[in-house]
């Protein structure tokens, strides 16, 4: 079957051998011809449903960008015992954590919604539990470079 077409050469993909370039002047045998429209899609149209739909039901993380205020920048956890050593976490780290969290909340909640084990109630139940969770990591919205990445709590205001 002929799959592309360039200037020069047919691309053909043979059951047997797979996709070979074949000149266009070459003397080919045609065994059947479809004259109908035939419905396409581009590799980048595939690409970019795939890449929606991982980012909608799997737990891969989006690029979200860091603040530019806290790039290079670390995370110092002091212990309050002074003979204990304090402990240095890279901030774009501890941000990719933090997105990470976000992330798989919002697959947890895509999964609560479609559900069809669990009762409206209980879909209810679990979304107020999820919203008081994003409340709760609003102290993280500092790290975030654009507003709509943060995580929005129980009365829809970001801090």
């Amino acid at each position: 079957m002929v799959i592309n077409v360039s200037s020069d050469h047919y691309w053909v993909s043979f059951l047997d051998s797979g996709i070979e370039t074949i000149d266009i002047g070459s003397d080919i045998e045609v065994i059947e011809a479809i004259r109908e429209e035939v419905d396409t899609i581009s590799f980048s149209d595939v690409e970019t449903i795939l890449t929606d739909i991982l980012r909608k039901w799997s737990d891969v993380t989006t690029l979200v960008p860091l603040s530019e205020k806290w790039k290079g920048g670390n995370l110092i956890l002091q212990p309050g015992d002074p003979n204990l050593s304090p402990k240095e976490i890279p901030i774009s780290a501890f941000f990719h954590k933090i997105v990470m969290v976000r992330d798989r909340l919002r697959v947890m909640e895509q999964k609560i919604n479609s559900s069809d084990l669990l009762s409206d109630q209980e879909k209810v139940d679990l979304q107020q539990y999820i919203t008081r969770i994003y409340g709760s990591l609003t102290t993280f919205n500092v790290l975030f470079k654009n507003k709509s990445d943060q995580f929005i709590g129980d009365r829809g205001s970001k801090s």
